[in-house]
C-alpha cells in the first residue's frame, strides 16, 4: 500500500472499531463476534507498528499509557461538581417544589429523574471531540488528574462520535461528567476468581473502583473491568444544552453510556411512582444505588434557581432507607487517631447489612453516645450509610439490661489510656490527647515504622523522619512510598546521592514480612510477639482486620486490652484509609509459615546477654521456628539466663519444670 492508502486503511479501521465499540458498549448490541473486532483491532495495531508515525492519540490501541511518575497532578474544575441536598420521603420533596415555586413563581415545572450510581465521580474533558483529560471530584474545587488510567476504560471514547444533529459537540470544549463503577456482576466475578486461588475479596464495587483509578500503573487498571457511566454534559455556550434530557440524549449520540431508566415527569406523583418502582427494583440494577437524583428538567430555569452553599437549589438526592438489622453491643472501645483524637467504637455480634458482615461501627464522640444513650450489653440498630459506613441508628431500651450501666465518657478514657491525658476545648466535640499535636504523633509513628524492630528501612532515621512530616510529604505511614526523589530534592537535607538511598530502601520494603508489618503499625499493646501470634493466625493484614474480639481472644496470650486494642485501631477509619493506601501502592506484606529446629519451642530470655541484644536473640528463635515469650510461663520450654537475673524468675522457671539454660547454652542451641 502506498502511504496514503495506509492512512486511509487506519482511519477506516479505527472509525469501524469505534462503531463496533459503541453497539457494544451504549446500545448494548453487539453488530460483531469478539473475533471479528479482535482481528480487525489485531490489523490496526500490526500497521501502526509498522508505522509509528500513523499514531494518533485517539486510536484504540493507544489506551493504555507508562506508569505515572511523581502521583497525580491537581486540576481546578471548569465548575464546581456540586453535591446534593437529601430527601427521604414525599414530604421532603413536595417542600422543595414548594421552596421552587416560591423563587420560580407561576412557572411551570418538568422533572429529570435518574437512579443515583455508587461509584467514583469523575469529569471528562473533551477538546474538538479529542479526549483530553479525565478529572476526579476531588473536594468539588480541585480533583486529580487520572487521564492516563481513563483512556483505558474501553467504554470511554477516546475520540466522541459525530451524529446529525449534535455536530456542536466535537467542536471547541465539551465536559461529561458521570460515575466510574464496577458492575456487580463483575464484581462478584472477579471475587469468585481471588475465592478460588486463595485471596482475600474485595469490599465492595465502588472501594474497588476507586482504588483502582488510584493506582499509578494504568496497565494494572486496565486489568480491571471499570465502566464510565454519564450523567452531566457541560459547555461554554449553556444553550447548547436545553435540558437535563437532551443532555442524556446527546451523551448516548457522541457515543457515551449512560442509565437508560432516565425519564422526565410533570407531576410530583409521576415522580414518586418512579422512586417507589426502582425501590423495588433496585436489585436487579447491574450496579449499586441508594437513591435517585431528582432535577429541574429545564437548564435555564437550574440556572436561575442559583446554589445555596453546595448545594443547587434546582436538585435533590433522594435517599431509600438504608438496609437495618438489629445485633447486641459487646463493648466500647476507644481509637487514638493520628491527630490525637478519641474516636469511641460500638462492637458488636456479626451481623449482615446491605449484603456484608460487619462488627463494629464508630460512636464518632462523647456527645454521640450521650445522644443515642447506648450503652454495654444494649440491643441497638445498625444500618449502612449509603450503603457502605455502618452506623448505630438507635437503641432498642426495650430489650436493656437491667445491670447495663450509662456511660461516663471520661472515665473510659482514663480506664483504657491511664498513661494518657485528655483535653476537650471550646466547642470541639472530640477529646484529643493533652500535650501532642498531630505532627508529634506522626513523626513518632514513623520513626517505630522504620525502625530496627519493624520495617528497618535504612536512612529514614529521626532527622529524616522530622525533615519528611514538616515539609508536609508524609500525612500517614503509607506516604512514604509515594515520595520521588524530585520531592526529596527540594529539601535541604537531601542530595543526589542520599535522596535517591532513601527512596530504594524505601522500594526494598514493599513486601515487608508480615509479623513485622504488624508490629510497625504501632498498635498499642501489639509488641514484636504479639505480631507474630497475629501473622500466624491470620497470614495477611487483610484477614486480620476483618477479625472480631472473639477471633482475637482465641489466639494464646491475647487478653481483653490487647483484643480491645486491636479492634479499635482497625476500626479507626484514618488506619483503613492509610491500610487502603497501601495497597493502592502495592505495599503487601508476606506472611511465610516458619519451621526449623524450634519449632513448637517457647524460649524466655533474662538478664543481659553479651554476644547479642535481646531483640537479636528473639529473631534468632523466631527464624528457627521457636516462640519469643516476655514472661515465663508453664508452657516455657527453656529460660536463657544472662548476667544478672532476679532469684524469682529461676524460681519460677524451676516451680514449672521449665529447662534454665547459659548463654553459651542458647549459642550452641543456635549452631
Amino acid at each position: 500500500m502506498t502511504h496514503s492508502q495506509l492512512e486511509q486503511r487506519i482511519k477506516d479501521l479505527r472509525d469501524l472499531i469505534a462503531r463496533h465499540s459503541y453497539d457494544y458498549h451504549v446500545l448494548d448490541k453487539p453488530s460483531v463476534s469478539d473475533a471479528v473486532y479482535d482481528s480487525l483491532f489485531g490489523e490496526l495495531k500490526k500497521i501502526e507498528a509498522e508505522h509509528p508515525d500513523l499514531i494518533t492519540s485517539d486510536s484504540p490501541t493507544q489506551r493504555v499509557g507508562n506508569e505515572l511518575l511523581g502521583g497525580f497532578k491537581k486540576v481546578t474544575h471548569s465548575s464546581r461538581m456540586l453535591s446534593l441536598n437529601d430527601v427521604f420521603d414525599r414530604n421532603a420533596v413536595e417542600a422543595w417544589v414548594t421552596r421552587m415555586d416560591k423563587l420560580l413563581p407561576g412557572r411551570k415545572h418538568e422533572y429529570f429523574a435518574d437512579i443515583k450510581m455508587d461509584g467514583l465521580a469523575c469529569a471528562l474533558i473533551y477538546q474538538d471531540g479529542i479526549l483530553v483529560q479525565a478529572v476526579t471530584r476531588g473536594d468539588s474545587f480541585v480533583g486529580e488528574d487520572v487521564t492516563a488510567n481513563v483512556r483505558t476504560i474501553k467504554n470511554v471514547p477516546l475520540r466522541l462520535r459525530k451524529e446529525e444533529g449534535y455536530e456542536q459537540f466535537l467542536d471547541g470544549r465539551t465536559e461529561i461528567r458521570g460515575e466510574i463503577v464496577m458492575l456487580k456482576a463483575e464484581f462478584e466475578k472477579l471475587n469468585a476468581h481471588r475465592r478460588a486461588i486463595g485471596e482475600l475479596e474485595f469490599a465492595n464495587p465502588r472501594n474497588l473502583a476507586a482504588g483502582t483509578i488510584r493506582q499509578l500503573n494504568p496497565k494494572l487498571v486496565a486489568e480491571r473491568p471499570l465502566h464510565f457511566r454519564a450523567y452531566d454534559l457541560l459547555r461554554d455556550n449553556p444553550t447548547d444544552i436545553p435540558t437535563n434530557m437532551f443532555a442524556y440524549e446527546a451523551i448516548t449520540a457522541i457515543g457515551l453510556n449512560r442509565n437508560a431508566q432516565a425519564s422526565v415527569f410533570t407531576t410530583v406523583s409521576e415522580v414518586m411512582r418512579f422512586v417507589d418502582e426502582w425501590d423495588k427494583k433496585r436489585n436487579e440494577l447491574p450496579f449499586n444505588t441508594d437513591g435517585l437524583v431528582v432535577k429541574v428538567n429545564d437548564r435555564a430555569q437550574f440556572a436561575e434557581l442559583g446554589i445555596v452553599g453546595k448545594q443547587p437549589r434546582g436538585a435533590v438526592a433522594y435517599k431509600y432507607a438504608a438496609e437495618q438489622a438489629t445485633t447486641i453491643v459487646k463493648d466500647i472501645v476507644i481509637s487514638i487517631g493520628r491527630t490525637g483524637a478519641a474516636t469511641p467504637v460500638a462492637v458488636f455480634d456479626p451481623v449482615v447489612v446491605a449484603g456484608t458482615t460487619v462488627k463494629h461501627a464508630s460512636l464518632h464522640n462523647a456527645d454521640e453516645i450521650a445522644r443515642l444513650d447506648i450503652r454495654i450489653g444494649d440491643t441497638v440498630v445498625i444500618f449502612k450509610a449509603g450503603d457502605i459506613i455502618p452506623q448505630v441508628e438507635n437503641v432498642v431500651t426495650e430489650l436493656r439490661p437491667k445491670t447495663a450501666e450509662k456511660i461516663n465518657y471520661e472515665q473510659l478514657l482514663h480506664e483504657q489510656y491511664p498513661e494518657l491525658e485528655f483535653e476537650r476545648t471550646g466547642k470541639d466535640v472530640v477529646y484529643r490527647v493533652k500535650g501532642v499535636s498531630g505532627p508529634i504523633l506522626l513523626k513518632r509513628a514513623l520513626q517505630h515504622f522504620a525502625s530496627k524492630g519493624a520495617l528497618d528501612i535504612d536512612t529514614l532515621g529521626e532527622k529524616n523522619v522530622v525533615a519528611l512530616v514538616d515539609a508536609g510529604l508524609v500525612k500517614d505511614l503509607a506516604d512514604i512510598y509515594t515520595l520521588t526523589k524530585q520531592q526529596l530534592l527540594q529539601l535541604d537535607r537531601f542530595a543526589d546521592i542520599s535522596a535517591q538511598k532513601l527512596i530504594s530502601a524505601i522500594a526494598d520494603k514493599k513486601q515487608p514480612a508480615l509479623e513485622r508489618f504488624i508490629f510497625g503499625l504501632g498498635i498499642r499493646h501489639v509488641g514484636a510477639q504479639t505480631a507474630v501470634d497475629l501473622a500466624k493466625k491470620f497470614e495477611s493484614i487483610e484477614a486480620a482486620k476483618a477479625a472480631g474480639l472473639d477471633d482475637y481472644l482465641a489466639i494464646d496470650g491475647i487478653g481483653a486490652v490487647v483484643a480491645e486494642s486491636l479492634v479499635a485501631w482497625f476500626a479507626d477509619p484514618d488506619n483503613e484509609a492509610m491500610l487502603m493506601k497501601f495497597r493502592e501502592m502495592n505495599v503487601i506484606p508476606v506472611y511465610q509459615k516458619k519451621s526449623g529446629k524450634f519449632a513448637g519451642q517457647n524460649f524466655v530470655v533474662t538478664g543481659s546477654l553479651e554476644s547479642m541484644s535481646r531483640d537479636q536473640a528473639s529473631d534468632k528463635i523466631r527464624a528457627l521456628g521457636g516462640v519469643f515469650q516476655t514472661s515465663v510461663a508453664k508452657d516455657t520450654t527453656y529460660l536463657v539466663a544472662g548476667g544478672k537475673v532476679g532469684a524469682s524468675k529461676l524460681k519460677k522457671a524451676e516451680s514449672y519444670g521449665t529447662k534454665i539454660i547459659t548463654e553459651s547454652d542458647f549459642l550452641d542451641l543456635l549452631k
